[in-house]
């Protein structure tokens, strides 16, 4: 049954990937009506697209990124500029390896897929980039799994730094500010979070479960909230 994009806010997101037929591809599956995204801007390179918006300083929610640069190498470096500076990066990659993956969501990526999982995965995980609702694809999933120990996740240092600023404080403009980072990167890390404790079955879609989730961790103790 096809969703209702009417009762979900519009998305706006730009690709950047070097094939015209994939940015063509993304821009038809999104204006299928299946859900509320809208393609705004198709880039072939990282470059392209800090020029581009710099130029006109315009926002958008969600930008999908190919990380495989035309020598076939992973443009980490990209990744980190655009989730420095905010953006909400969904990675749509052919790239495998377990290391990419994790490198990826460590340097701050929303989430990643592999360009295999297709169009209901991307849409999703578009979707729910504007979101605090993770979405994990299958080879993303995988990839945790297998950094996990005994059910117990693998959090960054940074990961582990927004979430007890999470917890002592009352929003997320709030860690921001403590932390020196945007909102919208608070969002992201807390996203992570949530995506990994999904990912090895102990979901934590509230606050309050994400709090019982780090205690139960050793992240911090009740005296520390």
């Amino acid at each position: 049954m096809a969703r209702d994009p009417s009762s979900q806010p519009l998305v706006t997101a730009v690709v950047i990937d070097a094939h015209d037929v994939v940015q063509a591809g993304i821009a038809s599956w999104c204006a299928g009506g299946e859900s509320p995204i809208e393609i705004v801007g198709g880039f072939r390179t990282p470059l392209d697209f800090f020029a581009s918006y710099a130029q006109t300083q315009r926002d958008v929610d969600v930008v999908v990124f190919d990380l495989q640069a035309e020598d076939g190498r992973a443009d980490f470096e990209s990744l980190r500029i655009l989730c420095s500076r905010g953006e909400r990066v969904v990675v749509f990659c052919d790239l495998t390896a377990d290391e990419v993956i994790l490198t990826c969501l460590e340097i701050g990526a929303a989430t990643y897929l592999v360009k295999t999982e297709g169009k209901k995965h991307l849409l999703d995980a578009i979707q729910a980039a504007g979101t605090t609702t993770p979405h994990v694809g299958p080879r993303m999933a995988r990839a945790i799994r297998n950094d996990s120990l005994l059910g117990r996740v693998r959090l960054s240092e940074r990961e582990k730094q927004v979430l007890i600023a999470w917890f002592q404080t009352e929003s997320k403009d709030a860690v921001g500010r403590l932390l020196f980072i945007a909102p919208t990167t608070v969002r992201t890390h807390l996203q992570r979070a949530r995506a990994k404790y999904a990912s090895i079955g102990r979901p934590a879609s509230t606050k309050s479960a994400l709090l019982a989730r780090a205690i139960e961790d050793g992240i911090l103790n009740l005296q520390d909230v």
